[in-house]
C-alpha cells in the first residue's frame, strides 16, 4: 500500500484535494436539524443519483479502455518493464472499487427513506452527513482515477508514439539491445 501511494502521490492529492473542495462547500452550511436534512436530502437525490450514474458509467467505459491500453502495450516494439503493467493493474483496481461504490450509494438512494414514516427524524441529519461524504469520496476517487489514466496513457504516448528510447519503463535488456545496435552502426560508419 505504501508503494502505491509513493508511486501515485500525485494522482492521490489531486483526488484529495477534490474530495476536500467540494466536502467544503458542504460544512458551510453548517450544523442542520433532522427536518432540514430530510428536505435537503429530497433535493439532493436526483443530483447524486446522476454523479453516481457518471461515476458508474465512466468508470465502466475506463476499465474497457485498459484493455485496449494493453492491447497497444503488448503489441509495441518495446519491451516495456513490468512497472508499466503494475501500474495498469493499479488503475483497475482502484476503478473497480470506485464502481463498485458508486453503485451501492447509487442503490442506497433508491430507497424512499425520506417517505419512511418510521425513520427518526435526527437521524436524517447524519444520513445527510454521510451522504455529502460517500459524494465526495467518489469524487475525489474519480479525479484519482483519471490522473492515474493520464500518467501511464502519456507513458505510452512517449514510448510508442514519440518512440522515446530512454523512458524509464522500458525494459534494461532492450536498452542494451538498442545501444549496442546503434554502436554496430557508427562502427559501420
Amino acid at each position: 500500500m505504501i508503494e502505491f501511494i509513493k508511486k501515485n502521490k500525485l494522482s492521490i492529492y489531486g483526488g484529495l484535494i477534490t474530495m476536500l473542495f467540494t466536502g467544503t462547500g458542504a460544512f458551510f452550511l453548517g450544523n442542520i436539524s433532522g427536518y432540514e436534512a430530510k428536505n435537503l436530502i429530497t433535493s439532493s437525490i436526483s443530483g447524486i443519483n446522476m454523479l453516481c450514474n457518471t461515476i458508474v458509467l465512466a468508470s465502466a467505459t475506463i476499465l474497457a479502455l485498459l484493455l485496449t491500453l494493453l492491447g497497444i502495450s503488448t503489441g509495441t516494439e518495446s519491451k516495456l518493464k513490468r512497472a508499466h503493467y503494475e501500474q495498469v493493474l493499479n488503475i483497475a483496481k482502484f476503478d473497480t472499487i470506485l464502481f463498485v461504490g458508486a453503485l451501492i450509494l447509487f442503490q442506497l438512494f433508491n430507497i424512499p427513506i425520506t417517505e419512511a414514516e418510521n425513520v427518526p427524524t435526527d437521524w436524517f441529519a447524519t444520513i445527510y452527513w454521510a451522504t455529502l461524504f460517500f459524494s465526495s469520496l467518489l469524487s475525489g476517487m474519480m479525479v484519482t482515477v483519471i490522473l492515474m489514466l493520464y500518467a501511464t496513457v502519456t507513458n505510452i504516448i512517449l514510448i510508442v508514439g514519440l518512440g522515446k528510447t530512454d523512458h524509464y519503463l522500458i525494459s534494461s535488456d532492450e536498452l542494451n539491445e538498442n545501444t549496442s545496435d546503434e554502436s554496430e552502426k557508427r562502427n559501420d560508419d
